[in-house]
């Protein structure tokens, strides 16, 4: 799923529409001491009328944006207390919230070593893979990374996945896996995936592993983010939500090369670990 950035004008359009609705009082807005702020996609409408701003045709793109593309509009972020952020959430079909929560980032630990791993992705996949996401999934799929990173036997079962889930509403997964372990325990394995410079969602993570607990109740589900790092690294986290919180459960980094490259050397330090 690409994301891609916003022109300056759009962005700039969205993050007006969505600051009216969290300050203007007609939609119970922002008040000190106020943690959430729920509101409908069709406040989007009433807000542009107030603002006299043309509304894009999508309007579910406004949010999703601000979720996961662009930052929350500077005033929105003024408000925020110390240690503290403004999040938004999905709670059903086209209702959302604003939720001021803990800072929860999913960053890549720079100091990890990286594993070098067989490159087995065929060159016309790198050479036509039109944006970071996609060439990413790609190489994981290919490189059977997910595989790799949890120690089980695993299969793509379908990409960009959108359903909607109670109390949520629409959501999109980048690629969904089941999986089996020695043990015969079957999973399921939800994939986020972002370039470089995009950060991996809290907000998408607990989407997902709400959306494996209802669709896939009798599977263990294990999420996984997958992020490219500028240094040809691909970092891969095992996601975990503990008292509402997203925590990282395991991080690994790889790196594909050719397997001439992979040494004596390299294969004596990984039996070390």
């Amino acid at each position: 799923m690409r994301r891609r950035s916003l022109p300056e004008s759009q962005e700039n359009r969205y993050k007006r529409l969505l600051e009216h609705i969290f300050f203007a009082a007609d939609f119970g807005g922002y008040k000190k001491g106020v943690t959430t702020i729920e509101f409908a996609r069709e406040n989007l409408e009433r807000a542009a009328t107030a603002l006299d701003i043309k509304l894009p045709k999508n309007l579910g793109d406004v949010v999703y944006a601000i979720r996961y593309r662009t930052p929350m509009p500077k005033a929105i972020l003024e408000t925020e207390p110390e240690g503290m952020e403004w999040i938004i959430e999905g709670v059903g079909r086209s209702l959302y919230k604003f939720c001021l929560v803990p800072i929860n980032r999913i960053v890549p630990n720079r100091e990890l070593r990286a594993i070098k791993v067989p490159d087995a992705t065929p060159e016309i996949i790198s050479a036509y893979a039109l944006n970071d996401e996609q060439a990413l999934l790609a190489k994981v799929r290919y490189n059977r990374l997910i595989d790799v990173f949890l120690g089980v036997t695993a299969y793509s079962l379908q990409n960009h996945m959108r359903t909607t889930v109670k109390g949520i509403g629409q959501i999109e997964i980048d690629e969904v896996y089941v999986a089996l372990d020695r043990n015969g325990v079957q999973y399921v394995i939800p994939v986020q995936a972002k370039g470089g410079k995009d950060q991996l969602s809290v907000v998408q993570a607990k989407q997902d592993l709400g959306c494996c607990a209802e669709k896939f109740p009798t599977l263990v589900c294990r999420s996984v983010s997958a992020q490219f790092m500028e240094d040809d690294r691909i970092a891969m986290f095992e996601l975990v939500v503990e008292n509402e919180q997203v925590s990282i459960a395991d991080e690994k980094h790889y790196r594909l090369v050719p397997a001439s490259e992979i040494g004596p050397d390299d294969l004596l330090a990984y039996r070390k670990r």
